[in-house]
C-alpha cells in the first residue's frame, strides 16, 4: 500500500478508471456477440444495423482511449468481412 498521499489518490482514481474500462469493454464484446449471433442465423438485415451499432462502439473506445486504433481498425475490418460473406 502507498504511503505518499498523492499516490493513494492516483489509486484511486486508477480504480475508477478500470472499473469504468471494464464495463465499456464489456458492452463492447455483448454487440459483438450479438453481431455474430446475426451472422450465424445468416439474417443480413439484422447484421448490418448491429454492424453499425458495433462500430459506434468501437470508435467510442477509440476517443475514451480504451481501445487502440490497430485494434479497433482490426475488429472493425474482421466483422465487415463477416457480414458481407452472409448469402
Amino acid at each position: 500500500m502507498a504511503n505518499i498521499k498523492q499516490q493513494i489518490k492516483r489509486n484511486k482514481t486508477n480504480e475508477k478508471r478500470r472499473l469504468k474500462n471494464v464495463s465499456f469493454k464489456s458492452s463492447v464484446k455483448t454487440a459483438i456477440k450479438k453481431l455474430n449471433k446475426a451472422i450465424e442465423n445468416k439474417n443480413k438485415s439484422e447484421a448490418l444495423l448491429l454492424l453499425n451499432l458495433s462500430y459506434k462502439k468501437l470508435d467510442k473506445g477509440i476517443s475514451k482511449k480504451v481501445y487502440s486504433k490497430n485494434f479497433v481498425s482490426r475488429h472493425k475490418s474482421n466483422l465487415s468481412k463477416l457480414v458481407n460473406n452472409i448469402n
